[in-house]
């Protein structure tokens, strides 16, 4: 006779508010895998597997009996835990050595890293705890971070990214103009944070400005990771802590902004300083102090970042939430284990969440954007969105460009390889987000529930509505990619509670499997993510490369040279200038001429404009071009395409080639 599960579930561990959880959020998912019928999309795909095998995994640990002989089973000998932090080291001048000897980060080098971050993490899961050395393994952690980032700026000639090329244009105005009046045309008047930093830094090391955005912001960038590890450490044992800091340090959206270093990357930091001061206030008897640092850091990202902001208050508003819960108490979550969680009457955020809400509307009503404000800007942009293009499942409505192309590249896909791709892109994530379903289930019980907690819980989950649920309506007005890194913050601290809760409770076998498999896969697939490598892709038939060589920068110098850099509105519509995206972003964002756009290449036929510029990575590479109804997608095209015979070559440097119209 066969028992009933959830019958001899609750002869083990009578129904509580995180068993009713774990059994709703399995069936919930069950629920959700009909959806990969309606709309092809890769988290409808994945996200429902993810959570009903988190809540499983949950529910086997309520199940089964904790083994206090089940650390023992699973620690790492002695020896190998004291000989891993040398070999650690070893693995990470490797890296640099192959970085200096092949001159970019190769497949080679990703592979190594993958092997180095999982010896890393090993380290930490599997050392026994007199062999645990939580300052030896910061140290690996932060030179993971700084060995990682750095290669890839040493490697590139000019900047790594997109939006940078603007941001040190106008950094380089306020320089020459010795004020921020110099970009008072620009939104980022009102939040100067980050180009005041580059320009301090430039003066203060007597250096250039490229050399001072990586003294200061490339440098912080590694180091902010121990905010990570300050934060949980107030929730969680020094091991657990120090896993999240690994999980973050090591995640495919923080190292992206330690590549491509904008205010993005700036509010990151801030935020991050945020979130450690939130949970302190929350978990100790604070001092006057302890809120200063608060406001400060809130006040901070207000004034660096419009996206980062509004992320924070996201963040605030989970906090101010969470007070309501434990206030009003719906739940009954009033009956806390000091065992677990100390403790304390919820901290009163409400005037916080007000100044900072009042200040964001003050500042964002004087930014200027668009010949408007910049909240004017936003609800016009958000109110359009919703009219013309939300719906359920509307997921390629109102996506961008690049995410269009994208798209079209995965429906062409043909081979395995290609279709595997966005599941290698995004596995990484999907652990992550396993770990944390887990975390956050445990911190549901009554006996563990506190503000601290809940905050990061509601705002984990109001992050990823705008992340995972907005875009299925086709609203990406709050541009969810730049969400993610955010997001990897309070999800790496409840992930680290969540792997915590399994070693617990899980038997010595399934345990050691469930880690060992987290610990082998997560890294590499962090690694090989294509956020982690926009330098150089690993798929480099799927993603664009957003860095450029020598070749590619002097011909967007001599492209401004020759034509004079004009000004955008002193270009007739005749005389734009078409390209291969991402080049044309280069050639636009530098200066070199404002009107350059990605070049309109039909199926089977060439290019039908008069100036265009081509490249040889358009040839082997994985670049974007328009076609006949003006979709951006992912298409390898020769020289012969985009200049034809009627053009003349005005500039080739053997790699890059201008064509201008025939003198006929």
């Amino acid at each position: 006779m066969v028992r009933n599960p959830v019958r001899t579930i609750s002869e083990h561990r009578p129904f509580r508010l995180d068993t009713v959880a774990a059994i709703v959020g399995l069936l919930l998912a069950l629920a959700l895998l009909p959806l990969r019928l309606l709309a092809s999309q890769i988290y409808l795909n994945t996200v429902p597997i993810v959570l009903g095998t988190a809540c499983a995994l949950y529910l086997v640990c309520l199940y089964q009996q904790q083994r206090s002989s089940g650390h023992e089973q699973l620690a790492l000998p002695s020896r190998i835990t004291m000989a891993l932090p040398a070999v650690v080291l070893v693995g990470l001048s490797g890296l640099v050595a192959l970085t200096v000897l092949e001159g970019s980060r190769t497949v080679r080098f990703f592979g190594l890293a993958s092997v180095v971050g999982t010896l890393l993490i090993g380290q930490i899961v599997f050392a026994t705890d007199d062999d645990l050395n939580v300052r030896l393994l910061l140290l690996q952690i932060i030179a993971f971070a700084f060995v990682f980032r750095f290669t890839a700026l040493y490697a590139t000639p000019g900047y790594v990214g997109i939006d940078v090329w603007t941001h040190m244009a106008l950094t380089e105005q306020i320089a020459s103009e010795g004020a921020v009046s110099g970009i008072s045309h620009d939104k980022h008047y009102a939040s100067p944070f980050y180009h005041l930093l580059v320009v301090a830094s430039s003066l203060v090391f007597d250096v250039s400005l490229r050399t001072a955005l990586y003294l200061s912001l490339g440098v912080a960038m590694p180091l902010s990771v121990l905010l990570v590890y300050a934060s949980t450490n107030l929730l969680v044992p020094q091991r657990w802590a120090t896993l999240a800091t690994a999980l973050f340090a090591i995640a495919s959206h923080v190292s992206m902004w330690g590549l491509h270093l904008i205010p993005t990357s700036m509010g990151l930091v801030f935020f991050l300083g945020l979130l450690y001061a939130l949970l302190r206030v929350m978990r100790i008897e604070y001092a006057v102090r302890d809120f200063s640092l608060l406001l400060l850091m809130s006040v901070a990202v207000i004034l660096t970042h419009q996206v980062s902001t509004f992320i924070m208050l996201v963040l605030l508003l989970a906090a101010f939430v969470a007070q309501l819960v434990f206030e009003i108490g719906p739940l009954g979550l009033t009956r806390l284990d000091t065992s677990v969680f100390r403790t304390k009457k919820p901290v009163n955020l409400i005037g916080l969440v007000v100044f900072n809400f009042g200040l964001t509307i003050f500042v964002w009503s004087l930014t200027p954007y668009r010949e408007q404000s910049f909240l004017a800007t936003v609800l016009s942009f958000f109110s359009q969105t919703v009219e013309e293009s939300a719906g359920f499942l509307n997921i390629a409505s109102g996506t961008t460009a690049d995410e269009e192309a994208e798209e079209g590249a995965a429906e062409a896909a043909t081979t395995l390889l290609d279709q595997a791709v966005p599941y290698i892109d995004t596995l990484g994530f999907l652990l992550l987000l396993g770990a944390t379903f887990v975390g956050c289930l445990y911190i549901v019980h009554r006996r563990r529930a506190e503000q601290s907690v809940f905050t990061l819980l509601l705002a984990s989950a109001f992050m990823l509505v705008f992340v995972l649920g907005f875009p299925m309506f086709g609203i990406h007005t709050f541009i969810p990619t730049r969400w993610f890194a955010f997001l990897y913050g309070p999800m790496a601290i409840l992930a680290a509670i969540g792997l915590q809760t399994l070693h617990r409770n899980l038997s010595p076998r399934l345990l050691f499997t469930v880690l060992l498999l987290f610990v082998l896969i997560y890294p590499g697939a962090m690694v090989m993510a294509a956020e982690s490598n926009i330098d150089n892709p690993v798929f480099d038939n799927q993603h664009e490369r957003l860095a450029y060589d020598e070749s590619e920068l002097a011909a967007a110098e001599s492209i401004g040279a020759m034509t004079g850099s004009p000004d955008g509105s002193e270009i007739r519509p005749d005389q734009r200038l078409y390209t291969d995206h991402p080049y044309q972003t280069l050639i636009t964002r530098s200066g070199a001429y404002s009107a350059t756009f990605t070049a309109t290449v039909p199926d089977g036929e060439s290019a039908d404009h008069e100036y265009t510029v081509y490249r040889s990575a358009a040839s082997s590479e994985a670049v974007y071009f328009q076609d006949a109804d003006g979709e951006g997608r992912i298409e390898q095209v020769s020289q012969d395409r985009l200049c034809g015979p009627d053009q003349a070559t005005v500039y080739t440097n053997g790699d890059v080639t201008m064509c201008t119209p025939g003198p006929g």
